[in-house]
């Protein structure tokens, strides 16, 4: 039976636009990892992996046209947006070179044998070695910065790991345009194509989890999907890393106080977060804890006004522009959920914004209320009246984890009075990142970013943004009396590579 064809498809009109490839056979999968695992060698060079990476940015950029224009085409993000966004994958790739080259991510520790010690301590030496092949699976609401050059793939490489890429189908010419430029950019620096892989098709990214030469994977994407993975993953005769996003709720907690201080800038504020992107951010917040009574009446207020002045949008694909009306169509069924501001269909291939209200109470306890605790993809909010601070708490306990998880004080909570400190730890067993009067759309991409949290958020404990994100792909590795002339250059006693580590006890920079 002939491969199928894989197709760009206009989310704009659903209609198809050019045949870019044809699914991956397993052989074709096969093929891919192994070339993949035959250009290791060519990464063991951190001076090449830093070239490379900065190469790949300079070359993305000198592409910047041609690339938004075929990721506009696939996704209606709109060109603004997607410029940005390519800047930001630039931004992360460079940055990434930047530790490549700085080296402490190798986190070498020396120790000398100590006979005085208890027990005595061998010559030890340890540090962080690449895993090998890395599986990325990329999402499809960033086509630039969480796809074939996103933070998966851009940390796997600055680790020295070469990935394979499977391709997300609503963009799959943007995909192969973008696998083209990385591998050009390779090519630069000595370093085979098949440092970076790509696929195409759903068996595709079976065959891949599966295939016994990948160390690790990374993946963007939906409970279901992400979950069949990572069990996968685990079920292998060689059980491997799993570092997946699943999905998040990003609830918000807003005080009667900061209700009562500032209810247009909250309810504005919401409005625009909760839009972004036409709610197709993995940040977006999902559900509102706000308080029953006047304060929270006039928040809701401006979050009408706000949210009826949003124009519609086109989702990426028409699969999940059905799935966000079938999902608002289950929730306004429940008893008791008003729709201040009814969100579904625009046109016919658009969506409006809207959001949703229900006391509070109906969410304490389990039942078919749970429903408004799943995230639903799309411009759309649930907003949960609390009577007192009791009904908001009893929510928050039963949520499962996020990404983020924010919480709007008034100025004097803010500064330490009343119940913020006891809010802010009431939120941090929720969530990989806390928010205070802000809002968790915009993940910026720096040192001290965390973008996880506890399942289903994310499978691991790690990020997939900022530069500890490389430490996924990474494994230590320690050598006990092995003699100078065998060991790495990075644990000899000279340090030749001039790398930040700990030298019996002391750090050296």
């Amino acid at each position: 039976m002939a491969a199928a064809p894989v197709w760009s498809v206009d989310p704009r009109t659903g209609k198809q636009r050019e045949q870019v490839a044809v699914e991956a056979t397993a052989q074709e999968v096969d093929a891919a990892v192994r070339a993949a695992h035959d250009a290791r060698g060519a990464l063991t060079d951190r001076t090449v992996r830093a070239a490379f990476l900065r190469t790949a940015a300079d070359a993305l950029e000198g592409a910047r046209d041609a690339l938004v224009e075929t990721a506009d085409a696939e996704t209606a993000l709109g060109p603004v947006r997607l410029t940005g966004e390519l800047a930001r994958t630039c931004f992360q790739l460079r940055a990434f070179a930047d530790i490549v080259d700085e080296g402490a991510f190798l986190d070498v520790v020396v120790n000398h044998p100590d006979d005085t010690a208890t027990p005595p301590i061998p010559d030890l030496r340890r540090y962080k070695v690449p895993l090998g092949v890395v599986a990325v699976y990329s999402a499809s609401n960033f086509p630039f910065a969480f796809s074939v050059a996103g933070g998966d793939t851009a940390s796997a490489l600055a680790a020295g790991c070469p990935v394979v890429v499977k391709a997300h189908p609503d963009h799959p010419a943007l995909s192969e345009l973008v696998a083209k430029v990385l591998r050009r950019a390779a090519a630069e620096h000595g370093v085979p194509g098949g440092v970076v892989g790509l696929v195409h098709g759903f068996e595709a990214g079976v065959e891949l989890i599966r295939h016994p030469l990948v160390a690790a994977a990374g993946f963007t994407g939906s409970v279901r999907g992400g979950r069949a993975l990572f069990d996968a993953a685990a079920a292998r005769p060689v059980p491997i890393p799993f570092h997946g996003e699943l999905g998040s709720l990003n609830p918000v907690l807003i005080t009667e106080a900061a209700a009562a201080e500032r209810p247009e800038q909250i309810g504005g504020g919401l409005a625009g977060s909760m839009t972004l992107g036409v709610g197709q951010f993995c940040v977006k917040p999902g559900l509102v804890l706000a308080p029953r009574g006047p304060a929270g009446d006039q928040l809701l207020k401006s979050l009408t006004e706000a949210v009826s002045g949003t124009a519609a949008g086109v989702l990426l694909d028409h699969r999940m522009r059905d799935n966000f009306l079938a999902g608002i169509t289950e929730r306004t069924r429940l008893p008791g959920v008003e729709s201040p501001v009814t969100p579904g269909a625009g046109s016919e291939h658009t969506v409006s914004p809207g959001f949703l209200t229900v006391p509070a109470e109906k969410l304490a306890e389990e039942g078919e209320y749970d429903l408004l605790l799943e995230e639903c993809f799309g411009p759309v909010t649930v907003v949960a009246r609390y009577a007192d601070e009791g009904e908001a708490k009893a929510v928050l306990s039963r949520l499962p984890g996020n990404l983020t998880a924010t919480v709007h004080l008034s100025s004097e909570e803010a500064a330490g009075q009343g119940r913020g400190p006891e809010l802010l730890a009431e939120l941090t067993p929720l969530a990989g990142r806390v928010l205070v009067d802000s809002w968790p759309t915009g993940v910026a991409v720096a040192p001290a970013q965390h973008h996880g949290g506890p399942y289903p958020a994310t499978t691991s404990t790690s990020t997939s943004v900022g530069g500890t994100a490389i430490e996924r792909w990474l494994r230590p590795v320690a050598y006990q009396n092995a003699p100078e002339a065998l060991l790495p250059p990075e644990l000899r006693d000279d340090n030749p590579l001039g790398l930040p580590r700990r030298f019996n006890g002391r750090l050296e920079r």
